[in-house]
């Protein structure tokens, strides 16, 4: 039985390294530009909470609905209020259904329900857990339940796509996070955080992304990230460099800086030469950091004179699909 097992152990995907950034590719912000084709007045941002299926489920609905509902432009153009999504930040529960609909698109609505909503993969997590089919991997060092979970959904859900798959399609920009658990900070999977750790997003499962954003602390284990910080020649990206060595930058573009030198501290692979992610929720988990975020770096690009979706947008509009919330069991109806 001993030599089964050791024969079965597993290894732990690892995120490649890169040996120069270019913030002219990968999946960020300033090579997207996923301003809506229909109506460029709208800036139109989702943001999908934590709550274990729930929140899966209850975004998926509101993506339904929004795909049901149609708007007549002044112009009289028909669009369905689904196509006028640029940005969609995930939590937890609510990453799947992110990066599952910024994977698939309206194909998404296809299967979704039996592929994963309506599929106890909760149970199938446990029953993998206990089958002697596993227990080599999960003996092996760096591979745990966190790693049987991303392996569980890549299988039903995500078909080995990695971020380089979104960066290739057209749909809007996800913006899935996780926690840092040594810090307490958000990780959020974009290439702009990987360039930092010189690691290519383009390589990374999404599978990996879900995992870490649900990892939950005790119940599930962390997703480890190799750190390669310090390799790669990083250096803030072109929008960036007008307002650091300013003494009053613009408001916006203060924030943006402030959370781009938080991110450096991740630039010394030497002390930190792994990340250890859990949930996002514990840092985030109604996800409008990740919105204020976005925000912050558009309105930054805007301010440096580079292409933003805000160059033509009249109106940002913000849906918080907050699934944490309940009405009281003992409320007073007449109110």
């Amino acid at each position: 039985m001993s030599l089964l097992l050791l024969g079965a152990c597993a290894t732990r995907p690892v995120n490649p390294p890169i040996t120069q950034t270019d913030p002219r590719t990968g999946y960020r912000f300033e090579t997207r530009q996923a301003v809506s084709q229909n109506s460029k007045d709208n800036l139109v941002i989702l943001a999908f909470s934590g709550g274990g299926t729930r929140a899966a489920a209850f975004s998926y609905g509101v993506l339904e609905f929004l795909r049901r509902t149609e708007i007549v432009a002044p112009n009289g153009a028909k669009f369905r209020l689904i196509d006028s999504i640029d940005v969609i930040t995930g939590v937890s529960g609510g990453s799947f259904t992110a990066l599952a609909y910024g994977l698939y698109g309206d194909k998404l609505f296809d299967d979704y329900e039996q592929r994963f909503l309506k599929r106890n993969v909760q149970g199938e997590l446990i029953s993998r857990a206990f089958s002697p089919r596993y227990w080599g991997d999960l003996s092996s060092e760096g591979w745990g339940r966190s790693e049987l979970a991303s392996q569980l959904y890549d299988e039903i859900l995500f078909n080995g796509a990695t971020f380089g798959d979104l960066n290739r399609g057209k749909g809007p920009m996800i913006l899935a996070s996780a926690t840092d658990i040594s810090t307490g900070s958000r990780f959020v999977f974009n290439q702009g955080t990987f360039d930092i750790i010189c690691s290519d997003l383009n390589a990374v499962p999404l599978s990996r992304a879900a995992a870490a954003s649900s990892a939950v602390p005790v119940v599930l284990s962390s997703i480890t990230i190799k750190n390669y910080g310090g390799t790669c020649n990083w250096s803030p990206p072109p929008w960036a460099k007008p307002f650091l060595d300013s003494d009053n930058p613009p408001r916006p573009a203060a924030r943006a800086i402030r959370s781009l030198k938080n991110l450096q501290a991740y630039g010394d692979s030497v002390r930190r030469p792994y990340l250890h992610l859990v949930d996002g929720g514990v840092s985030d988990n109604v996800g409008m950091r990740g919105v204020l975020d976005a925000l912050e770096v558009l309105e930054a690009l805007h301010e440096a004179g580079l292409p933003s979706p805000l160059d033509s947008a009249k109106r940002i509009i913000v849906l918080v699909v907050n699934s944490l919330s309940s009405p009281p069991t003992n409320w007073d109806e007449s109110l």
